[in-house]
């Protein structure tokens, strides 16, 4: 049990310090084409690897050259977190982008075309919020 509190402690320290890296110390102009957030991170139970998940704002072309900019940020970013968190080894950073926020208001929006369906069909009163059995 108290590996994986150490586990989470050294993600959420990752987590902060990759968030003030990304405004200070990436000097990369690609990686600040879009709004790029940090959703999660993810360490391994050994701490040598971490996925870090990105939310990135922005058109289709530039989230993949923001991409490509924190891609060749890594290794920068392994040798700051390892100073910063004054670990042994610092782990192997691997970014990943989060579709998890696009997903959500594609379904969003889905369910209002479903709910307009309804109310031009009859099914259920404009501007009703209850659920109206089937």
């Amino acid at each position: 049990m108290a590996q994986g509190r150490r586990v989470e402690r050294v993600a959420a320290l990752i987590r902060k310090e990759t968030s003030e890296l990304l405004i200070n110390g990436i000097r990369d102009e690609r990686v600040h084409k879009g709004m790029v957030s940090i959703t999660s991170v993810e360490v391994a139970g050994d701490l040598q690897h971490c996925k870090i998940f990105v939310s990135i704002f922005g058109e289709p072309n530039d989230q993949n050259e923001v991409m490509e900019g924190l891609e060749a940020a890594s290794g920068f970013l392994r040798g700051e977190l390892g100073r910063r968190l004054q670990m042994r080894r610092a782990p192997e950073v691997k970014f990943q982008l989060d579709r998890g926020l696009e997903k959500g208001t594609s379904v969003l929006g889905l369910l209002n075309q479903l709910e307009d369906q309804r109310q031009e069909r009859g099914e259920i009163p404009p501007g009703s919020d209850e659920l109206q059995p089937d």
